[in-house]
């Protein structure tokens, strides 16, 4: 009379299917210790701060260079009025001078509203 394997039987292949009519045996954990853990997660290669510094300085070199390209591709001279004002620039001048006032008013309104919402939490935190 031939005898099933045991489900618990450390002989019987880990893949093999479990014995019917008993219940699978539970894999044993893999999880190692915490402090164990950490050592692993400290990659060496892991992003860092300087490694962040590094890709940003590359990003503004980048659009820098750019900017440069445009300034030197873009240097005739247009007539502006504003307000009041008249003069004569380069075209790129003002474009930048545009596109930075742009960008100022809205890191304005975004700051304003950033004040707005602390504001708020504070009220509701009391």
């Amino acid at each position: 009379m031939s005898e099933t394997p045991r489900a618990d039987d450390p002989t019987q292949p880990t893949g093999a299917p479990p014995t019917p009519g008993r219940a699978p045996q539970e894999a044993p954990s893999t999880r190692e210790p915490a402090a164990s853990r950490r050592d692993h997660d400290e990659d060496p290669l892991r992003g860092s701060r300087t490694s962040g510094l590094w890709v940003t300085m590359v990003v503004v070199g980048v659009l820098i260079v750019l900017l440069v390209v445009f300034t030197l591709q873009n240097t005739q001279p247009v007539d502006l009025a504003f307000l009041g004002w008249e003069g004569r620039t380069p075209l790129s001048a003002a474009i930048l001078i545009a596109a930075a006032a742009g960008i100022l008013i809205t890191a304005l309104a975004g700051s304003l509203r950033i004040l707005q919402l602390r504001r708020r939490v504070k009220r509701q935190g009391r």
